[in-house]
């Protein structure tokens, strides 16, 4: 869920009658302002909202949605901070962070239903190998909250030797709870969510997502934290570790038959350098901050990799991730 953020004539006052609104919607302790992001984003990078407010569940996050949809603020829904880029300059307007965790196990319907603030990992995945519930061990490792793995369809390639197919989160979704753009809170299918590769409703609606509900089979536990060990430790040689090299994840789209990741590799450009900003020589797809990178940072190299890239061999590199606020 995100707006623009205009300096329009008047956007001081508007957001001033717009913070005195949500004060009254959401108590005026518990809304609060100029609140750094860079902390609560993976990339440790990003300038202050204007406006903030930490959802504790699923029913706070409606109410918070709500309340910003009347006062007409830009909004963005803020989750684990995976997969985006905040400006410098911070964002103008309001940011829900999403702290709704609850799950809750259903054993003998093999369902596990959780708020959508709750974390792949650890929330969601060790409620489920807990108890004995397989679907999810999968997506170990891979930042993300339930309403972020939704709105993008998480994925998992399978490492060598036991590489198949693509695994996405779309296989095991029973059915969610959706606050839709029109206001109505609303249960849905999967078919609603119309899911693709990278891509589901979510990135053409302003709907959010409050809960859902997976439906998983039974299986061994320590087969499952097998899967898990093996996972974590092809992630581990494979991406950078986001605690001592914070990133955003991969900052291209893929690029079928291709991969942007190599196309990057073989022009050479691994390591390439703009202040604190770095083109991983781990992963050519991933950007890290190696220290005090901003978010101008980060944009002058992937304008240079995109460059690069399409002179060298005529493919444009889309970029994945999303940039959010002023820069």
């Amino acid at each position: 869920m995100t707006a623009g953020t205009g300096r329009a004539p008047g956007a001081a006052t508007a957001r001033g009658e717009a913070a005195a609104l949500l004060r009254r919607a959401l108590g005026a302790e518990r809304l609060l302002t100029a609140v750094p992001l860079a902390p609560l984003t993976t990339f440790r990078i990003g300038g202050p909202a204007d406006l903030f407010y930490a959802a504790a569940d699923a029913a706070e996050l409606e109410c918070a949605v709500r309340a910003g949809r009347r006062c007409g603020v830009p909004t963005f829904l803020l989750g684990v901070g995976a997969n985006v880029l905040v400006g410098d300059r911070g964002f103008r307007g309001f940011v829900i962070h999403n702290r709704a965790r609850a799950t809750r196990v259903d054993r003998g319907r093999r369902l596990l239903w959780a708020e959508s603030g709750a974390i792949v990992y650890p929330d969601l995945i060790e409620t489920a190998v807990s108890n004995r519930l397989s679907g999810l061990e999968h997506y170990v490792g891979i930042p993300s909250t339930v309403g972020g793995a939704l709105w993008q369809n998480l994925h998992f390639l399978s490492p060598p030797p036991e590489r198949a197919r693509t695994l996405f989160i779309e296989e095991v979704l029973a059915e969610a709870e959706v606050l839709t753009e029109e206001g109505e809170r609303r249960t849905v299918g999967v078919d609603w969510f119309e899911f693709g590769y990278d891509d589901s409703i979510l990135h053409h609606r302003d709907d959010v997502v409050l809960s859902a509900t997976f439906r998983l089979a039974e299986a061994d536990e320590a087969a499952m934290r097998g899967v898990m060990a093996a996972n974590l430790e092809w992630r581990s040689h494979r991406h950078p570790p986001l605690d001592s090299e914070p990133s955003a994840g991969s900052i291209f789209q893929k690029i079928e038959g291709v991969g942007a990741g190599r196309l990057i590799e073989e022009a050479g450009l691994k390591g390439h350098r703009v202040g604190g900003a770095v083109v991983s020589p781990r992963h050519a797809n991933i950007v890290v901050n190696a220290g005090g990178a901003t978010a101008a940072d980060v944009r002058a190299v992937i304008a240079h990799v995109q460059q690069v890239v399409e002179r060298r061999t005529g493919h444009r590199l889309v970029v994945e991730i999303s940039f959010v606020g002023e820069f």
